[in-house]
């Protein structure tokens, strides 16, 4: 399976790319948790643990698991005169803006780290204490701010939030969108997938690129659903914005070989709790989607489809609100009559918040029916199991930390045709 087909949410999943948390998490610190946008500290061996648990469920339910840290390894052990412009753009992108700096950790890097470990280290980040080391009383020779800096200092920042691959791309019929993030802590995410898509022989020369990171307006891949070879739904939210949404629908729509006609944005509120589209929603079934309820009646919906008139400006869009419930929406665009909305915790507003803040709502179907869970949202879970899904659970105490469920943890590559 080379290049990327994922026209649904439902479909079975044959291939998915992962990120192993790794020393990244061991990076984070109190003092830091905002900026790098955690609101605790997972541990790392747990996670390390509940993480490889829910790969061996995937790989159980005929699955083709690949790790980011390995593909971006590929690259670079293929494609050697890479390497030094992905450290140089990875330092840049790292606010390391003198050149000075740059050459002495390109050298710090090319020195100790190779292949899969140099990779490694580039989601690391790197700490004030090991340029001391590695450069003694000589690295306070270089300027005010290296003699006073403390040694847990971090001249290059971690990457954190790497284990929830869902973001940093997506996956859009036979194409791709490599985004823009929303937060600069974030945007680094990105190189990898640029690099990968670009020189990786299992998807160079395969893949469309609808949307660019290097474009102004913010896209999350947390907000991007197939819901079917025709129509894409792309949440408003915290992280994506609308000049985005407008940008991408222009993109599929100019590429006459793209199925997708029509693009149905849905506004959700701007919040910590609601940062993506599927935080708050997700399909696990034909006809059966999560919701949480208390989106419910501020969801705004828009229609979005080329121009009608043959005399319009190709680069115009058509923008229609739906003035209609959601379940009459889905059905609509999905083609499925009588849709479920099945409340994340049910009618009980405490359980609900509860569990949607664990991403009870968040939930990744591997084929119709059968979905991954945490196994913490009990009571989501069993309502799940009432309404006929069959639900797997992982365990979660450490990765629901980072605040991303089973579907932020995934990017899917391949979905079979039915």
């Amino acid at each position: 399976m080379k290049g990327i087909h994922v026209d649904s949410e439902i479909k079975p999943l044959r291939k998915v790319l992962l990120h192993r948390p790794g020393r990244e998490l061991l990076n984070l610190s109190p003092d830091t948790l905002s900026e790098m946008l955690f609101d605790d500290i997972p541990y790392l061996r747990v996670a390390q643990q509940e993480h490889d648990a829910f790969a061996g469920v995937l790989r159980d339910n005929g699955v083709e698991v690949v790790y980011l840290e390995d593909l971006m390894s590929e690259v670079l052990d293929q494609n050697p005169e890479l390497t030094e412009r992905f450290i140089y753009q990875w330092l840049a992108e790292g606010d390391i803006k003198t050149k000075r700096w740059q050459d002495k950790l390109y050298r710090y890097l090319i020195k100790h780290y190779q292949g899969k470990d140099l990779v490694l280290k580039t989601m690391e980040g790197i700490t004030m204490k090991e340029m001391h080391e590695e450069m003694g009383s000589s690295l306070k020779a270089y300027s005010l701010q290296d003699r006073i800096a403390p040694d847990d200092d971090l001249i290059v920042a971690p990457l954190p939030n790497l284990y929830f691959q869902r973001d940093p791309f997506a996956s859009v019929g036979d194409g791709v969108f490599v985004n823009r993030m929303r937060f600069p802590t974030r945007n680094r995410e990105t190189i990898y997938a640029e690099y990968i898509m670009k020189y990786h022989p299992d998807f160079a020369g395969k893949v469309k690129c609808y949307y660019d990171r290097s474009y102004h307006a913010s896209i999350e891949g947390g907000d991007v659903f197939n819901l079917s070879e025709t129509v894409l739904a792309i949440g408003i939210s915290q992280r994506t914005s609308p000049d985005a949404i407008e940008k991408a629908s222009r993109n599929l729509f100019a590429d006459p070989e793209c199925r997708i006609r029509t693009v149905l944005a849905f506004k959700i509120p701007e919040s910590r709790a609601y940062m993506h589209l599927d935080t708050v929603f997700t399909r696990i079934d034909y006809d059966k989607y999560t919701v949480h309820p208390a989106i419910i009646g501020p969801l705004e919906v828009y229609e979005i489809t080329p121009p009608v008139r043959e005399d319009r400006n190709p680069d115009d869009l058509e923008i229609v609100r739906l003035d209609m419930k959601l379940e009459k929406i889905l059905e609509k665009y999905t083609g499925v009559e009588n849709v479920e909305l099945i409340k994340c915790g049910g009618d009980d507003m405490i359980a609900s918040a509860r569990e949607q803040w664990n991403d009870g709502s968040n939930t990744l179907c591997i084929k119709p029916g059968t979905i991954v869970c945490y196994e913490r949202n009990e009571v989501t879970n069993s309502i799940l199991r009432e309404r006929g899904l069959n639900v797997i659970t992982i365990p979660s105490a450490e990765l629901s930390r980072g605040r991303g469920g089973p579907r932020c943890m995934t990017m899917p590559l391949w979905r079979e045709d039915i």
